[in-house]
């Protein structure tokens, strides 16, 4: 289920960075992320950028099958640190985003590693892949964190339908383990904007799990602000950090966190 327009995933990639941007503005570029511990703070931003580039290159290449990294010009983006030359590149990146995305249909044919081979897939994604990296950005920057709400929205919503392909399609996966019928979860944003249904209820069964949007009593609940839902939903806020709730079965919340992953 898509909530958002073509159009607003593709300013939404743009919008991303131009906050990437300051969220980066003097920062420690050497730190550690710790959400991402493998990544340095600039690692991570030069990560952003190239998936970013690496998705336009599909798009604007009309891509028929993968294309590998080290084949897509620019993606590593500058070797060191250098804060100047890292938000250049960010902007350069940027801009090629908007105009490969601005000239391109959603539904125009691309290669994607999930069912939805189209452009408009790849809008989606990179508008997620950086609104949950700039949280990671933020957290190890020690600032601020804001995403507009029908954005936090879907990216849950886009989460699920990522964890749920991967059980389909890859068993060996632990999120082949999202079963057990009787079950469930319950996701409720307490701060959502009228006319914005931002609770979930996830529902485990024999062969997998199924969800939708709504209110609905569950095994457990996870509620509190639809950014703080997000954040712990997606492992970049520990539950216990006094900005969420926890109503219920608390293991079954864990459960669902150790092994809902994305390949």
């Amino acid at each position: 289920m898509t909530t958002l327009s073509h159009d607003r995933y593709r300013a939404e990639v743009t919008r991303q960075f131009d906050l990437l941007r300051t969220t980066l503005a003097g920062a420690d570029l050497s730190v550690t992320v710790p959400t991402c511990p493998d990544w340095t703070l600039g690692q991570l931003a030069r990560h952003m950028g190239g998936a970013v580039r690496w998705s336009g290159h599909l798009i604007e290449t009309r891509a028929e099958q993968n294309v590998p990294d080290e084949a897509v010009p620019n993606a590593p983006g500058p070797e060191d640190d250098d804060p100047a030359a890292l938000d250049a590149w960010l902007a350069e990146t940027a801009e090629f985003a908007e105009r490969v995305f601005r000239d391109t249909d959603a539904d125009t044919k691309v290669w994607a590693w999930a069912e939805d081979h189209t452009a408009g897939f790849w809008a989606r994604r990179m508008t997620h892949e950086l609104a949950i990296h700039r949280a990671d950005a933020a957290i190890a920057a020690g600032v601020a964190y804001e995403v507009a709400p029908d954005v936090a929205a879907d990216a849950i919503d886009e989460w699920l339908e990522i964890v749920q392909f991967v059980q389909r399609t890859s068993p060996e996966d632990s999120a082949s383990e999202l079963k057990g019928a009787g079950r469930s979860i319950h996701l409720h944003a307490t701060d959502a904007p009228q006319g914005l249904d931002a609770e979930w209820l996830i529902e485990f069964g024999e062969d997998g799990f199924t969800w939708r949007r709504g209110h609905a009593k569950a095994s457990v609940a996870l509620r509190g602000p639809l950014t703080e839902v997000l954040l712990a939903f997606y492992r970049r806020r520990p539950l216990d950090s006094g900005l969420v709730e926890v109503v219920g079965e608390r293991e079954l919340l864990d459960f669902w966190l150790e092994r809902a992953t994305f390949g």
